[in-house]
Order: structure tokens, then sequence, then C-alpha cells
């Protein structure tokens, strides 16, 4: 973060409560910039982002037809590294101009193929029960529990690929003693290469809201329900804000935007819960907040520590019922989430509370693309 904050053209940034390293700037970094973007500032997952759709569905499906809500989730999307779906799904933005940049175009049929898919790493869907205590007229809900459905994933295979040809192209052209800053090489806004970038970025931020529409469609038509409340957010992403009263470049790398009213997801673990969030708009954290509970413990650590099937019947006892997932993603290796969202009652209020009640992740030990 240090390193960041060194660059020549940075004016701002802020670390998160959730923050762990990264490459490049931090996950749970917020970097502002004078005219240039940062493309490992924004992450390999362009768009990675969350989706938490509200069904008019009682809670007590979850008990009474527990084995179609396993099944929606199953079969409602794909888990792992080049998942891909043999019949492609279809959506609107499949019809935008993916020849905006020569990488877009060469990525269309393997994002076509991707759409509605999850990934690996600590991408998930899951079933849970989200609980109102006071009516939101933003939510459109009254106090009481619902049946929903919360989503993290991205832009797959595509939105990598984004990342590592515009990265390449920074640090191949980075000025006189600007190589020290490794990752952190940036691209100037005005310049074709920054222009592709940023156009890149948006059509990929434009395909993880699409791939996550995809997946609550197929689910809910799977389960035969109806969505009556949504909210989704992206926390890999870069936006032209007003900070200070300068335009600038606001990078948030794993964390949540939390401008004045800006509705928001923060998950947990798929033991603990998610909350619904809406910003305050704190300008020292540049209008963010956590994108979650952040990792204490690196995947390597995690799977030399824990049994995978020990902790899935532990969780079983407490009444979720985790489908597939790695020993690198059980609760244990996260920090506590309450201990995040009370390190951050300045930056954001808390709306709703979510409980994970059915889980499914990558479960094939795949790498991760987070």
């Amino acid at each position: 973060m240090r390193d960041a904050c060194a660059l020549p053209m940075a004016f701002g940034a802020a670390l998160m409560p959730d923050a762990h390293v990264g490459y490049g700037l931090p996950i749970g970094g917020v970097l502002a910039c004078e005219n240039a973007v940062i493309p490992y500032a924004v992450g390999v997952d362009i768009a990675c982002r969350m989706k938490l759709s509200v069904f008019d569905l009682p809670v007590e499906t979850l008990d009474t037809a527990r084995d179609a809500c396993k099944t929606a989730l199953e079969k409602g999307t794909r888990f792992g590294v080049g998942a891909a779906y043999q019949r492609k799904q279809q959506h609107e933005v499949m019809d935008q101009d993916w020849a905006v940049t020569r990488i877009t175009r060469e990525r269309k049929d393997t994002a076509w193929k991707q759409l509605g898919t999850s990934g690996s790493g600590n991408h998930f869907v899951e079933f849970g029960i989200l609980t109102i205590d006071v009516r939101d007229e933003d939510l459109g809900l009254d106090p009481g529990t619902y049946l929903s459905l919360l989503s993290h994933s991205g832009s797959r295979g595509a939105g990598a690929a984004v990342c590592n040809t515009y990265s390449s192209i920074a640090r191949a052209n980075m000025p006189i003693g600007g190589e020290k800053f490794g990752r952190l090489a940036w691209l100037d806004l005005d310049s074709e290469a920054g222009q592709e970038y940023w156009a890149a970025m948006n059509l990929m931020g434009e395909y993880a809201a699409a791939n996550h529409a995809v997946i609550h469609r197929q689910v809910s038509r799977l389960l035969g329900a109806e969505s009556i409340a949504t909210v989704e957010n992206h926390h890999n992403f870069a936006w032209i804000e007003e900070h200070h009263g300068k335009e600038v470049v606001v990078h948030r790398k794993g964390a949540t935007p939390a401008g004045p009213g800006v509705l928001g997801v923060i998950p947990g673990s798929m033991a603990d819960p998610a909350f619904v969030v809406r910003g305050k708009g704190n300008v020292d954290s540049l209008h963010s907040a956590s994108h979650g509970a952040g990792r204490r413990m690196s995947r390597r650590k995690a799977k030399d520590k824990y049994n995978f099937k020990s902790v899935r019947n532990t969780l079983r006892d407490r009444g979720i019922d985790v489908l597939s997932a790695g020993a690198d993603e059980v609760p244990g290796v996260y920090k506590d989430i309450r201990e995040v969202m009370a390190a951050q009652e300045d930056l954001v209020e808390t709306i709703a509370r979510f409980d994970p009640k059915i889980v499914k992740m990558s479960g094939d030990g795949s790498r991760p693309e987070d």
C-alpha cells in the first residue's frame, strides 16, 4: 500500500478492515489516481461482484424442498477453472460490441461459453435466510425473514485475459524508474492503451453483471421462484469520481462502493452471515467499505490445517449443507465478519443479514480465480 501511495499520480488511498496481501494493490485496497488506471489495482477478476435475490417462496422451503434447493444450485451454474456450458446461455450483453479491443474480440466465444458460470476460488452460490428488522424502502421489504439466493462471481477467463494483456502493456511502457512499481504499472487514461483498457474493463463489468443475471435466472427457474428484490455491486473495478474537489480514477480492489445511500452486499464465509449495507459516504475511505471478511491465512496453510470433510460434517450439524468446496475456503481461513463490520460502522449502515444454509463452491481443487 505504501508503494501504491508512492506512485507519481496517486491522489488518495485507503485500506479496508478486511485487507490482505494481493498482487499489486492489496486486496481491500482503495486507490485514487489522477488520469491513470492500473490493471492490477482493479484485479485479475475484473468486476468480481455480489448479487442477492430475495424470492417469493417461504423460508420453510429450505426444509420442505431442501433437495430441490440443492438441485437448483447444482444445475443452475458451473464451477471450476474453465467451467463452461455446452449449450450457450443467452443474454443481451453478448450483442454488445466485443470488438472494442483485440483481446475482448478474441475472448468473446469463451465468454459466451462461460456466461452463467461461477469459476473457482472464493466464488459461490448459496441459499440462505435474509432477516430484516425494520422496513427498508430501497429494498421494498417489510420486517421479516425471506428465502434468498446470494452469488459471488466475476468476468471469468475474459476478464483475466484483459487484465494480463493490459498490465503487460503497462509494464512494457513504464517511464525510466517506473519499473520498480512492478504490478502497479499504470496506463495514462488518455493514451490509446488506457482508453482500450477502460472500454474493455467496462465491458467486463457488464459481462459480470450478466453472468450473475443468468445464474439467478437459472436457479430461480429450477426452483420455481420469482425475485421480489435484488441488491448487487462490483468490488473489483475502477470508477471516475470526484473526491476533495478533483476528478480522479478510484480503484477498488476487493472493496465495496459505499457512497451516500449506495446499497451493497458484504459476505462473511460459508458459515457466517453476509450483510446488506447502505453506504454513508465517508470521505476518508473514498466512499468505500470492505468486500468481505478477508483471509487470515494462505490457501496452502489452510489445506495443511483443515480437513474439508470434517468441517463439512461440523457445519451440517449446525444446519448448513456445503455441497462442494475446498479446505482453503472453510470458515477458519477468514477473519470474523462481525469484527470487520464493527470496524466499519462509520462507512456503512447494516440494513439486513443473510445467513447461509445451502452452499456450493468449486470442489475440484482447481487454481483459484478470485
